[in-house]
Parts: structure tokens; sequence; C-alpha cells
């Protein structure tokens, strides 16, 4: 049993985990059975990630974010591990998107008013990631009160917050 009390279960770097994981699940039931009733998700993702595959006029016109929409149209969907790669056609030009998980911003399916958004925080040294053994990103408490120093060699990564965003109020 650990008492190094610097040492914390990394909820952020789990819930993150499981979001992509939720978001991986979706796909690939869609991959393997097609769009169920009125399902369709508009997903926002980072397009300067290194690992997004896209061409370069799309690049070019979406320098930091893109939305795509899974919905009436879109072929050769195929879902691994790390992220997706899908066929959609842009102004009659069919083209191919590699998109990793971890470049997702947002994933929604308005059909049933759920939504998922990653917020972008300064990374932290507070323990493992379960998917990469790298240093785990400390989420956010709301409070705003981020005291600890944060290297600046480090990039933003992802955190899974408010979906309380995308319902509806009644």
């Amino acid at each position: 049993m650990s008492t190094d009390p610097t040492v914390s279960i990394p909820y952020g770097r789990l819930m993150h985990h499981a979001m992509r994981k939720l978001i991986q699940t979706v796909l690939e039931d869609v991959a393997d059975n097609g769009l169920p009733g009125n399902h369709h998700f508009f997903i926002t993702f980072a397009t300067g990630h290194p690992d997004v595959e896209m061409a370069d006029w799309l690049r070019g016109r979406y320098e930091a974010e893109m939305t795509i929409v899974i919905q009436h149209w879109f072929d050769a969907l195929q879902v691994d591990e790390d992220g997706f790669s899908i066929v959609l056609n842009f102004g009659d030009n069919p083209e191919a998107l590699r998109i990793p998980f971890d470049a997702i911003v947002t994933f929604v399916d308005p059909s049933v008013e759920f939504g998922l958004r990653f917020e972008s925080i300064e990374s932290g040294d507070d323990g493992p990631d379960p998917s990469d053994g790298g240093p785990d990103d400390s989420p956010d408490d709301g409070t705003g009160d981020d005291t600890r120093p944060t290297p600046e060699a480090k990039k933003p990564q992802g955190e899974v917050v408010r979906l309380d965003r995308f319902r509806k109020n009644t």
C-alpha cells in the first residue's frame, strides 16, 4: 500500500480513456450494422493532430479543427483501437479521412441529445495513463484554482467534462 501523498488515482485520465472507448464501441457497431433509426453523429477533431490523415486541401481549409457529419452518405468506415477511417463526400468529391480517437474534440448524436466534449488542459505528472503508460492529465475540478507549476514543454491534452452542455433545458 502506497503512503506517498503525491500519488493519486488518475480519475481524469481513466474517464478520458473510457469515453474514447465508448466512441470506439459505437463506431464499431455502425461499421458492422449501419446507423440505426435517426442516429447521426457530429464529430469535431483537431486537424493538427500528428496522426490525422486527410487531403491537403481539407487541412488547408480547416487548419485547427473540423467537424464531420456521419449520417446519410459515408463509406469504408473502419475502426481500430487507435481511431477510425472513413470516406465522406465533400461537394461530390469523396475523400478518405483517418481520425485518431485522441484527436476528437466533440462527439454528438443529436438524435438522442447525447454529447461528449473533451476539454484541453495542461498536462501534469499525477500518474500513468492506462492506455499508453505516459504522464497523467489531471482533471479540472471546476474551481479554476490549479496552482501546480506546469512545464511549458508539455502540450495540452483532452479531458472529458460537461455532458450537461448537450442536454435540453426542460
